[in-house]
């Protein structure tokens, strides 16, 4: 009976495969079996010199038996593109170790060891950039490498003191073997065709550079594109080196080059400029050869504009949010998709098309071991791809293709496809000039309060020290907001309101970047600005905000505590793993935080989309968030600490307390703790300054918080902190040293916002003992009567005018009757003793029969509009005292509310 006939396997296919099986037939086995590692490429190196071959064979052998290896292994086993690409970075840096050690040895015994000022051995980093950097090699890809060393100094020589060189001299000559040893063609072949292009300055720099050259370079000379270069650079050889950590010194050199401190939108144009540079050398190869237009790595919807895609992403807002610094695309994909940088479900899509993408290209040069990303012609070579890739035939595979291709490009299109050039109808022409007559034409088209204020620029210092390219960026920005002043989209009072923004800005040119990158954020800000006055004193102290306009949900989202801790812990955990979470680096952080998050709520704000209640609510919950988490890290970082976790607790007064926080609130807030270590007044004594200088020192991204701590006990006489049993009997009028009725007064409206339970209980126990405890209601109503009288001789109103807050039948008469009824009934009336808001509580006196029918419900309703119009006229930065007919029935209604509770009318 005959045998079964099989189909030969798929790897059979693969000429440079084939060449590889009958030239080392006898040498395969010498690899063992499995995804070829370090260790495996060890074994097979290792037994190929004992078979008499030098270094350089030896390495040259080692690869093309991994690459026979792995093209089994991805074609005929269906290996992961990383298992693929991780095992070709692993040939590159187990190569490179190799070289490296063979040249080093050589020269040492020429010239002697390369030392340091210091006298130890000076150290050469052999620097991965591009795939190799990121451990994403291809099977037939050349390596960009980099050769920096740590210091300058001189060799000592030979055994008899000569030969002494430069360590300059002696890394030139190391670069020169290493390149002999790798990137040679003998009759092995060669192991890496190697580029030292990324160098600085290119093939004219030296070979190998020093730190502090390199250092240099970056923040002399150092270009947009470098950044790019830069981001997946990694130290990649010698391995004890890489094992070790001593190459850490020249991450500090990058990143700040790479990531900038602010959003930095400059990059768009170098990255797009690029691009394009790309895409027309790709349209001159393939000029009179059209099967080059079928090149999955450079052209549209290749393999390159999603590597361009993630990696401005992360070059713009890497430098705040470090868990965008990784160098696999694939796995920056999803660290982009979490920042909310774009949708998950696009990261998943450009993630699938990468590893499709990725796939094709390794099969293009499984076929000829050619450093290729071009589809063959040849019928039989496309089917061979197509069933590689599991496809029944080159037309289902050419349509999978196709539409990864497409999907990827109108992504690509959308991000950095030149947008910015089509937005505005009529400053496309805008030409580079420093010249008065672009101004003067680009005058001619604005309304009249815009030209007027626009005008000022002409001779304006800011204006005429602007890089040519960056003035063109302001008149197209201006001419794009006259065109919307003219169709009616923004007011020319927002116009008026940009301009007087962007001036004092000018000097930091990624604003105008950003607004020219990104018309959504440009329109939403004209809105935002003309809407009301104090938003743009916000933007100019903390401009970088306006990126937040960019996300399309952020104006139907509400502020979410437990992600904004969530994010905040995890953006410090990423810091700390490259050694960035000192005490500057995290300040910064918490006010970038901050600060993003008061804007989401304003912009909310003034689009409508939440009332003033819940603006106060999303404030106040922000202030709890900040300051649990401000604790947090400054616990850890106290060098007194005595425990793991703080017995502590922080009680907020005033309008956190009463959940009324305000834009530019400050905390009105009392420290108590319950310790009973010996060290525990002190240790909690450091913390609290800890946690204050941290809320309130200005740093160059300004400050959180200023911080009231006047009504602990005794005031600003007392101590910063106080043990809970002392202030339990200071509050419960225990002893010689006890609360004034004030004291009583903002104790309706203190809430516990930090701390355990246990001391959340006791809290509460206190409080609700001060509220009921027995008064004489005839005291109580004078003390209160009194206070209020004192409060409003310091507010004088002139005639004729209201003020909401201060006038009789404002807002802080509206507050003293309920903190009267609050203290005089809740003992009788246990449902006033919850801090749940005065227009609740008021509703809650009606209903309990404390107030007349009618009272307490008009009341709560003026005092819900009396906080609307002051929040109004201070968004808009208007005084709070208006004609006294506009809110004579809001005042009416407080007014009654005082008459019923004091019996007296509000004089």
């Amino acid at each position: 009976m005959s045998g079964i006939m099989t189909s030969p396997p798929l790897s059979s296919h693969s000429r440079f495969g084939q060449r590889i099986r009958r030239r080392y037939e006898s040498q395969l086995n010498l690899l063992p079996r499995g995804i070829p590692d370090h260790a495996a490429m060890a074994l097979a190196y290792d037994a190929l010199q004992s078979q008499g071959l030098d270094a350089s064979a030896a390495l040259r052998t080692t690869r093309q038996l991994v690459l026979e290896r792995l093209l089994v292994l991805d074609c005929d086993e269906q290996a992961s593109l990383r298992q693929v690409t991780e095992a070709m970075t692993d040939l590159a840096e187990f190569a490179l170790d190799k070289a490296f050690a063979v040249a080093h040895q050589v020269l040492d015994q020429s010239h002697g060891v390369p030392r340091t000022p210091s006298g130890e051995r000076a150290e050469l980093w052999i620097v991965g950039m591009g795939k190799l950097g990121a451990r994403e090699l291809n099977v037939s890809s050349d390596i960009d490498l980099i050769y920096v060393y740590d210091q300058d100094g001189e060799t000592t020589g030979d055994a008899q003191g000569r030969g002494r060189i430069s360590n300059q001299e002696y890394f030139a000559k190391a670069v020169r073997a290493i390149y002999g040893l790798i990137g040679d063609t003998t009759e092995h072949g060669f192991v890496f065709r190697v580029d030292l292009a990324l160098r600085p300055n290119g093939n004219s720099g030296p070979p190998a550079v020093s730190l502090g050259a390199l250092e240099e370079y970056f923040h002399v000379q150092g270009r947009e594109w470098e950044r790019f270069a830069w981001l997946k650079s990694r130290v990649v050889a010698p391995l004890n080196v890489v094992k070790d950590g001593s190459a850490q010194a020249l991450r500090s050199v990058v990143l700040p080059f790479v990531f900038r401190r602010y959003l930095d939108y400059n990059v768009f144009d170098s990255l797009r400029i690029l691009h394009r540079q790309i895409r027309d050398h790709a349209s001159k190869r393939s000029t009179g050869r059209p099967e080059r237009a079928n090149d999955v790595k450079l052209s549209r919807g290749g393999i390159r504009e999603i590597e361009f895609i993630v990696q401005l992403l992360q070059v713009v807002r890497g430098g705040q949010f470090p868990e965008l610094r990784t160098r696999p695309t694939l796995g920056a994909l999803p660290r982009l998709a979490n920042a909310g940088l774009m949708p998950q479900a696009t990261a998943q899509a450009l993630a699938e098309a990468y590893v499709f993408l990725r796939r094709v290209e390794h099969r293009i040069q499984y076929l000829d071991d050619q450093q290729t990303h071009v589809l063959p012609t040849q019928d039989d070579d496309l089917n061979w791809i197509a069933s590689a890739l599991g496809y029944p035939s080159s037309c289902s595979f050419l349509h999978q293709l196709d539409t990864y291709r497409e999907l990827v490009a109108q992504e690509f299109d959308i991000l950095l496809g030149g947008g910015a050039d089509k937005d505005c109808k009529g400053c496309n022409g805008a030409k580079p000039s420093s010249s008065a007559p672009g101004f003067d034409e680009l005058l001619e088209q604005l309304p009249e309060n815009f030209r007027a204020r626009v005008a000022a620029w002409r001779d304006h210092p800011r204006v005429l020290a602007l890089r040519d390219e960056s003035r063109t960026r302001l008149i197209r920005l201006v001419a794009r907001t006259a065109q919307w002043v003219r169709e009616g989209t923004v007011s020319e009072e927002a116009a008026v309101r940009i301009a007087d923004w962007i001036e004092p800005l000018l000097r930091r040119e990624s604003y105008l970047a950003l607004l020219l990158e990104r018309p959504n954020v440009h329109e939403r800000l004209l809105r935002l600005l003309g809407a009301a006055r104090w938003p743009a004193r916000y933007l100019l102290l903390h401009p970088g905000v306006i990126d937040e306009l960019a996300s399309s949900d952020m104006l139907e989202e509400r502020f979410s505590a437990a992600e904004f801790e969530k994010e905040l812990n995890h953006r410090r955990a990423s810091l700390a793993s490259t050694g960035e979470d000192d005490d500057e680096t995290l300040l910064n952080l918490l006010r970038r935080a901050h600060h993003a998050e008061v804007f989401r709520t304003l912009a909310r704000d003034l689009e409508g989309r939440l009332t003033v209640e819940e603006v106060a609510d999303d404030l106040s919950s922000l202030a709890e968030a900040v300051l649990r988490v401000t604790t947090r890290w400054c616990w850890d970082r106290l060098k007194t600490r005595h425990r793991e976790s703080p017995q502590f607790a922080i009680i907020a007064y005033g309008k956190l307390g009463g959940k009324e926080l305000g834009y530019g609130s400050d905390l009105d807030i009392v420290f108590v703790y319950c310790d009973d270590d010996e060290r525990a007044p002190e240790v909690y004594a450091n913390l609290v300054r800890k946690l204050i200088n941290w809320l309130t020192v200005k740093t160059g991204e300004g400050d959180v918080y200023e911080i009231d701590t006047a009504l602990r006990p005794n005031g600003n006489a007392g101590l910063l902190i106080t043990s809970f049993d002392a202030y339990a009997n200071y509050q419960q009028q225990r002893g010689s040293n006890t609360a004034w009725t004030w004291e009583h007064q903002a104790m309706t409206r203190a809430r516990f916002v930090l701390g355990d339970d246990a001391l959340r209980q006791r809290f509460d126990a206190i409080r609700k003992a001060v509220i009921v405890a027995p008064r004489q209601a005839p005291d109580l109503k004078l003390e209160i009567d009194a206070m209020r009288n004192r409060v409003r001789a310091a507010h004088p109103t002139k005639a004729g005018q209201f003020d909401v807050k201060h006038s009789p039948g404002g807002m802080i008469d509206a507050e003293f009757a309920i903190q009267y009824l609050v203290l005089s009934q809740a003992a009788q009336h246990p449902e006033l003793i919850d801090n749940v808001g005065n227009i609740a509580l008021l509703e809650r006196a009606e209903t309990a029969g404390l107030l007349p029918a009618g009272v307490g419900h008009a009341a709560a309703g003026a005092y819900r509009e009396l906080r609307r119009v002051q929040h109004r006229a201070r968004l808009n930065e208007e005084p709070t005292q208006v004609p006294a007919s506009e809110l004579q029935e809001q005042s009416n209604a407080v007014l009654a509310l005082w008459q019923a509770v004091f019996g007296t009318a509000g004089h």
